[in-house]
């Protein structure tokens, strides 16, 4: 059988059993369990022919001389491109999900928290999710206050309910009533306004204004300028505990590389969005070594952009071992995609 083949009928019947079993057993499948499971027409002989060509394609493997066969990486990847259909989810799944989210609609953070959480309640595993760039939420209020002769405060709230102070040296004399005047001035310009465009707007109002408001707007923009970098989005994660529950993880050797890719959440962030961007709208899969990075060999992640308007805003997933449900968990992770880009874009108004 060459591996760039699509398998045919029979083969497709016997991999997909084997892979279904395998999900919910975590014992290697032998011939006979396939045919009394599912009733096949075959002998258990004529399986186990079918069986070892789809070892030698390289679709399944045999751990044991003796024991029974489980699906590799490219035969779970061979599952879910072609013969796994998407577990639609009840309606009492859908409440649950929205009663869930809908507890927590007055800040992004939380929102993301519970998000993450519902994902490994309902799933079993670990829930991820990135949080939106700071970039991309938009100015709803600022103050500036002094805090010494020589230091002031700034608060900026954004449109996801975050709010984000910084501690600025500022040593120009600037009295009470200065900064009152700093703080209208700001908030009647940036408000709206996308958080990583606020010093190239202040740039053109510095431009446009004149006497007095020109000396605001050079305030302003300075206060502006000396504001830290927006921090990196980031990740949510829960259910750990839940992934080392799992006999793949008992292991220690395997337990250990995973928990030292759930600690550096940067990469795990880049790693999800890395792989959403390549596969476009909708949920996505990737299968242990498909990601080529140390640590996610046994590790499969099912993950879905989420949105606010119309612009990609992050990422939620999934994260568990390669033997996992699938055509469940597509859907579970499609439908909270939405749900959070439902309230996240209400929460924005955009």
């Amino acid at each position: 059988m060459d591996q760039n083949t699509k398998l045919n009928e029979r083969e497709e019947l016997i991999l997909r059993a084997v892979v279904q079993c395998y999900i919910t057993t975590a014992e290697p499948v032998g011939s006979r369990v396939i045919v009394k499971r599912f009733g096949l027409d075959f002998s258990p002989a004529t399986v186990r022919n079918v069986m070892a060509d789809l070892e030698e394609a390289g679709y399944l493997q045999q751990l044991h001389t003796s024991s029974g066969r489980v699906p590799t990486d490219r035969g779970y990847r061979y599952y879910v491109d072609y013969l796994m259909g998407v577990q639609e989810l009840t309606l009492a799944e859908r409440a649950r999900i929205e009663r869930e989210m809908s507890s927590r609609l007055n800040d992004a953070d939380e929102i993301m928290r519970q998000t993450s959480q519902l994902l490994a309640l309902v799933s079993h595993q670990t829930g991820m999710v990135q949080a939106p760039d700071e970039d991309n939420a938009r100015v709803q209020h600022i103050e500036v206050m002094p805090v010494s002769p020589t230091r002031a405060a700034v608060m900026v709230a954004d449109s996801y309910g975050r709010v984000h102070t910084a501690i600025l040296q500022w040593d120009d004399g600037s009295g009470p009533d200065e900064f009152v005047k700093l703080s209208r001035f700001l908030n009647e310009h940036m408000r709206g306004v996308s958080c990583d465009q606020m010093v190239a707007r202040m740039h053109g109002i510095v431009r446009m204004v004149l006497d007095e408001n020109r000396i605001l707007a050079e305030r302003a923009l300075r206060i502006l300028q000396l504001l830290p970098a927006n921090r990196p989005a980031p990740l949510y994660l829960e259910g750990a505990a839940q992934l080392f529950e799992q006999p793949e993880f008992r292991d220690i050797d395997r337990a250990r590389e995973v928990f030292g890719v759930l600690e550096e959440r940067e990469r795990l962030a880049a790693l999800l969005r890395a792989n959403v961007a390549k596969a476009g709208k909708g949920a996505s899969v990737w299968i242990g070594s498909e990601s080529q990075e140390p640590g996610l060999r046994e590790i499969s992640v099912v993950a879905s952009p989420y949105h606010v308007g119309n612009e990609p805003a992050g990422v939620i997933g999934i994260l568990g071992p390669r033997r996992m449900p699938y055509q469940r968990l597509t859907a579970v992770v499609d439908y909270t995609a939405a749900m959070l880009s439902r309230f996240l874009t209400r929460l924005a108004g955009v």
